[in-house]
């Protein structure tokens, strides 16, 4: 399937494109949407006990809303969205999707039960489908291989400021329209955790006409796609499998990573709140220098370690990387029912987020590094899918379900979370460990 002329033309022209400015503004922006969806995916997290009070859900239920709900459409939207992304204008998509989901944060803000907000999130998780495959598959066009990791953790770096924006401005945010009270529109009453929603979508819908005017698809695919057929999704199916050696470690490794970084991004805000008694704005003052700073230092780190070890002769750097970060993870979020004060646990958060945040260029330099350019974006939304409904869905519910069902003790959030989060950063660990060979002898000579 891979024609070896035309690896060595897309080679070509990436050495070509990466010298251009245009490269890193393009990675930038797309950044910045990340940023973007990360804030409007994250402030639910520090709005849930309003949530709880406002819809009377359980934490079960918040579970869902946080990971089912986002990631029904997320994973499953993302594989179609990632065919049109291997034929059509990825930027267009990309200024589709940040439309969309920026809409969709604002409608949030009208929910009045847990179905409505249910549903909203659903939507919210189906524009967010668009971004990261056709980033990715961009990236890989537009830089070489031994400046691949750097770009992805730029771009990656948009999760951890966005969770950092996220807790810091949604932190203030919520205080200020809390203060304020409830708002009246259109004389319609809006409660001061959904005016946040509101608040917080409204960027996006500038930022997609920014794309769309600024952003041009680089002129490889543009010829490539005029000239072939893309590829269809049985061959996209088909290279994996036989390529299962390498990419069924690294979906199941990179998912349980994900399921560690998600448990930690989605309850610690509970684990703060409930187990320290801050407020939602002490909360957001703590958890968002540490995501920004510890999350995106990890992100850079990972991404430069796994450079200088390619260079110096590891071949397997990316799935070496996932697990010194995986096993990084494990020890402090396992400690987290133990801490006895609120500087231990935030020294605790700090370390792990630094760790669980390291396999994100990793497993997205293999799927750029393996994969034929023309079937990327689809390879990388299933893995996004795996990542969604294994590490999103399942690792938010687990803790929910413990909470409810195991403890029956909202303020035992820390400790469903170790058990969680914890257990999934050593089978990661263990399961990456199977995809070092089969990803060195794949890639050797390249």
């Amino acid at each position: 399937m891979t024609n070896v002329a035309e690896n060595a033309g897309v080679a070509a022209t990436q050495a070509r494109q990466s010298t251009a400015p245009g490269a890193w503004y393009v990675v930038g922006l797309c950044m910045v949407a990340y940023i973007l969806s990360f804030v409007d995916r994250q402030i639910l997290a520090l709005l849930i006990e309003p949530i709880r009070a406002d819809l009377g859900i359980s934490d079960t239920q918040f579970g869902l809303l946080h990971g089912l709900a986002f990631s029904i459409f997320y994973a499953t939207m993302g594989i179609p969205i990632a065919t049109l992304t291997d034929r059509v204008s990825r930027p267009w998509i990309i200024a589709v999707g940040v439309f969309f989901w920026s809409a969709a944060t604002m409608a949030c803000g009208a929910a009045r039960s847990f179905v409505q907000l249910f549903l909203a999130r659903i939507c919210v998780g189906a524009g967010e489908a668009a971004l990261s495959p056709a980033t990715y598959s961009l990236i890989g066009d537009l830089f070489p291989r031994g400046k691949l990791g750097r770009a992805i953790a730029v771009y990656s770096l948009g999760s951890f400021l966005g969770t950092g924006l996220a807790f810091l401005v949604g932190g203030a945010l919520i205080a200020a329209m809390t203060a304020a009270g409830d708002w009246q529109l259109l004389g319609v009453t809006f409660r001061p955790w959904q005016m946040t929603f509101i608040l917080v979508g409204l960027p996006g819908l500038l930022l997609a006409l920014v794309i769309q005017v600024t952003v041009r698809e680089p002129r490889l695919m543009g010829a490539r796609a005029q000239t072939e057929p893309a590829p269809s999704f049985t061959s996209v199916l088909a290279f994996l499998r036989d390529q299962r050696r390498i990419f069924l470690p690294h979906m199941v490794g990179y998912t349980l990573a994900a399921m560690t970084l998600f448990t930690l991004l989605g309850w610690s805000p509970a684990y703060l709140i409930r187990g320290f008694g801050l407020s939602p704005r002490e909360c957001g003052l703590w958890l968002g220098p540490i995501a920004i700073l510890a999350g995106g230092g990890g992100v850079l780190a990972s991404g430069w370690l796994m450079d200088w070890l390619g260079q110096r002769g590891h071949a397997d750097a990316p799935f070496r990387t996932g697990i010194i970060g995986a096993a990084g993870a494990a020890v402090p979020v396992a400690l987290l029912p133990l801490a006895g004060t609120l500087t231990v646990a935030l020294v605790l958060l700090t370390v792990t987020y630094f760790f669980a945040s390291f396999p994100m260029p990793p497993s997205t330099a293999v799927m750029q590094v393996v994969p034929p350019p023309r079937i990327r974006a689809r390879v990388a939304a299933l893995f996004l899918c795996c990542n969604s409904l294994g590490g999103l869905a399942l690792g938010s519910a687990l803790v929910g379900l413990l909470n409810d069902h195991v403890f029956g003790n909202p303020k035992m959030v820390g400790t469903s979370s170790a058990i969680v989060a914890g257990g999934a950063a050593v089978l990661s660990a263990i399961v990456l460990s199977f995809g070092r060979a089969p990803y060195r002898a794949a890639t050797s000579g390249r």
